[in-house]
């Protein structure tokens, strides 16, 4: 499907009031499209170009800076600079990222493009995979040490890359089928997406009192435009800004969708992603190498192993695809290691999921509020959620530049206040949601804050 042009109308016209400063910059990204066509295949260029050339290169000697050796640079914007920043710019601006810069989103686009063009099965509309994706994705990623080696980085980043085309090349024409239902980053993104000040929105009376009678606009994300409400879809990529006059980019409260939001509108499988996956198994992925449980768990076991005369466990001949195997580096996973780290990450998470889910479950049955439920409960906790993903990614960054002797005395301080705005929104949106004026309604908010005062309580203690 061709992309429908659209006619802006300038500011000041008779009958319309002149648009903001915000409606102008979308308005902008509409119109200067190739302008974003260009940057968009110009991070596609530096993608490649530092994901797959670092992973032939030999390991930088131990006198090797950011500055000079390529393949530390790579590390270091992978995951010191993109991940942590792409997480904050979901949680300041919306999914931008996906629309404008995302280099998997161009690829699979462009194949989509010149593809076969099937209908999308009902297989890939699964709604369960963006929970699925993101927990096989962050564990299969801390077994292969995907962010200290390149190598790891070009099977993880790269095969989603390729998978990314293939589903392209054989799905949708010129739409982003991979992006909408199966990238491993969509629940996230999704999530983070709902707390975001900025958005699209769309006025429906607008719509419907245009007179204007052209082709809808092609959205890659596949999106009903005329009845989108949540940014969590939206790719923010401003092709339909100015549409039927009735869609532009406009400033909101972030907390104006989770308090909007009602019960019909979010899936279990979306509470999931945010409790299981976010709060808990990507907590645990963060904070696996510097537990102490994990050790002692280790060393147990492996005195077990040896008093039974069961030695294979030890061995550490994984090949570097299943488990983090590079002599050069003096970095060898046994087998053991791979069982107590996925035990650790899937347990652990598992464990706080469940902390976490009884508390909601039990706090929205004990406000006995017929429009509240606990999934609609849970979306309180994503300020949290997004902070605590934030602070886990930029460990890798503060890692970065140790080694390069930078000076991190404002680390801790920094930490302390990203922490408490998350929790202290998130604990607002939860008195928003739960009304605690009634006694039955207090305690139902004080098990709300249970939760929160867990996952704060795990950060400090790892940071302090």
């Amino acid at each position: 499907m061709r992309e429908a042009p659209i006619t802006l109308y300038p500011a000041g016209s008779a009958g319309r009031p002149r648009p903001g400063w915000l409606a102008r910059v979308g308005q902008a990204m509409q119109a200067h499209r190739r302008t974003i066509l260009a940057l968009q295949w110009f991070v596609v260029v530096a993608y490649l170009t530092l994901l797959v050339i670092p992973a032939f290169m030999p390991l930088p000697p131990e006198d090797a800076h950011l500055y000079d050796n390529l393949r530390l640079f790579a590390q270091f914007i992978f995951w010191g600079i993109w991940w942590p920043f792409v997480m904050l710019s979901m949680m300041l601006l919306g999914r931008i990222w996906c629309g404008v810069f995302c280099p998997e989103g161009s690829l699979t686009e462009l194949a989509s493009r010149h593809g076969l063009g099937r209908p999308i099965p009902r297989w890939i509309r699964w709604s369960g995979w963006p929970f699925v994706a993101f927990v096989c994705t962050t564990v299969y990623g801390q077994l292969v040490s995907v962010y200290e080696y390149p190598q790891a980085a070009l099977l993880v980043l790269g095969g989603s890359s390729v998978a990314a085309v293939a589903v392209g090349l054989v799905y949708g024409r010129g739409s982003r089928v991979w992006c909408r239902y199966l990238c491993p980053a969509n629940g996230v993104f999704s999530l983070l997406a709902k707390i975001a000040p900025v958005h699209f929105r769309v006025e429906e009376q607008a719509w419907k009192a245009s007179p204007e009678r052209r082709p809808m606009v092609n959205c890659a994300p596949l999106i009903d435009i005329r009845h989108m409400k949540s940014a969590s879809a939206c790719h923010a990529c401003g092709r339909c800004s100015g549409y039927r006059d009735a869609v532009q980019l406009a400033a909101r409260s972030p907390a104006q969708e989770i308090l909007a939001t009602r019960n019909r509108d979010v899936r279990t499988e979306e509470a999931f992603t945010l409790l299981f996956g976010v709060l808990g198994i990507a907590t645990a992925a963060f904070l696996w190498s510097s537990s102490r449980w994990l050790v002692q768990m280790k060393s147990l076991l492996a005195n077990w192993l040896v008093e039974h005369d069961i030695l294979w466990p030890l061995n550490d001949d994984a090949p570097w695809w299943l488990l983090t195997h590079y002599p050069a580096a003096n970095d060898l996973f046994t087998w053991l290691d791979g069982f107590c780290i996925l035990a650790y990450i899937l347990g652990g998470g598992v464990a706080v999921g469940l902390i976490v889910l009884a508390c909601i479950r039990l706090a929205a049955r004990m406000a006995a509020a017929p429009d509240l439920s606990w999934q609609r409960l849970s979306l309180a906790l994503i300020p949290l959620a997004g902070m605590g993903i934030f602070l886990g990614l930029s460990m890798l960054t503060l890692g970065h530049l140790k080694a390069e002797r930078v000076s991190l005395e404002w680390v801790a301080p920094v930490r302390v206040v990203l922490l408490v705005l998350g929790s202290s929104f998130s604990a607002w949106l939860g008195a928003r949601l739960l009304r605690p004026t009634a006694l039955r309604r207090l305690a139902a908010f004080a098990l709300y804050l249970l939760p929160i005062a867990l996952i704060d309580t795990i950060w400090v203690l790892n940071f302090f």
